[in-house]
């Protein structure tokens, strides 16, 4: 190792600038590949959806993209001093709120509408004015509506893929929790930077690094899916949307109880099991480490199972 390149990633202090920007990186890799709340979830939930490997990269990349947006920003406010006002316990607890809204609400709409809610007002009026529609045009609606574009054919189709767009949104509101690896980015390495034009740049670092793992995570997810033999893959379409929709839903739900509960008794907090595993997210498993476990193991086994009777009921199955 490089005599001058000090590489603590447990607990790292007085750091040099190229240590920190390392560190960041590398933490970002971890964050993503340890069980967290914040990314598993919705990595998951979307990956599966798509039914590609190619989505499942896609996935990650555009969820993580989300999440670096904004840990870039709180680092900047961190080199600021100006982050702790999201690092408290009501910040936590309405953070878990946001994101079961977000999930839940996805969840929903998917199941619903077999989409997500879009808005073209800004294309609609170029369209008008350019003489490509008329006004009021039934054409056009059903063009906006992704009704006509063969891609997009029978909204309520269960095979159709989950739109991944969502999941930037997701990144995004997702980056606002706040753990041992945050207080280590926040407290530690942005303050290292010789300057608030560079206060950004570690929150993105460590973004960067979640996004390296989280699209191999969203990759093999998708891979993971669509190794199943004995169904065809209409079959698979149904199995992976039934899963989404199920962790988004209820995945949901149990992150609107938890933050609640935390807004209600801020010590939930502090109750954790520690083991011997020297390694963030592993050592200490409080609230967060268990509802990744209930949203993306039991309820994404729920969600399987349900998708697996649902396609054998259709008959999307290879015969044999």
């Amino acid at each position: 190792m490089i005599d001058w390149l000090v590489i603590n990633l447990w607990n790292p202090q007085n750091v040099d600038v190229v240590s920190a920007l390392v560190i960041a990186y590398l933490l970002g890799i971890i964050h993503g590949v340890t069980p967290d709340e914040h990314t598993w979830p919705i990595t998951f939930s979307y990956s599966v959806g798509t039914f590609s490997t190619k989505g499942g990269a896609k996935t990650g990349l555009i969820f993580s993209s989300g999440f670096t947006l904004q840990r870039s920003i709180l680092s900047e406010l961190a080199y600021l001093a100006l982050a702790g006002i999201f690092m408290t316990t009501t910040a936590f607890g309405v953070t878990y709120i946001l994101v079961g809204i977000a999930m839940a609400a996805a969840g929903v709409y998917i199941a619903k509408k077999g989409g997500y809610p879009h808005w073209h007002y800004l294309e609609k009026r170029l369209g008008e004015i350019s003489g490509i529609h008329k006004k009021g045009s039934e054409l056009q609606e059903q063009e906006l509506q992704h009704k006509i574009n063969p891609a997009y054919v029978n909204e309520k189709d269960l095979t159709k893929p989950v739109p991944v767009k969502l999941a930037f949104i997701h990144g995004f509101i997702a980056g606002f929790g706040f753990g041992a690896f945050a207080l280590i980015v926040y407290t530690v390495l942005a303050p290292t930077m010789p300057n608030a034009y560079l206060g950004w740049v570690p929150g993105m670092l460590f973004g960067l690094g979640t996004m390296t793992a989280q699209v191999l995570f969203g990759t093999a997810f998708a891979a993971w899916l669509t190794r199943m033999k004995n169904l065809t893959f209409q079959g698979i379409a149904v199995v992976g949307k039934t899963i989404t929709k199920t962790v988004l839903e209820y995945g949901g739900i149990a992150f609107i109880v938890g933050g609640i509960a935390i807004l209600l008794y801020p010590p939930l907090l502090t109750y954790n099991i520690v083991t011997p595993i020297k390694v963030h997210n592993l050592h200490s498993l409080g609230i967060g480490f268990f509802l990744v476990i209930l949203s993306v193991v039991i309820f994404g086994i729920y969600g399987y199972k349900q998708g697996v009777k649902t396609a054998i009921k259709l008959g999307y199955t290879n015969k044999t």
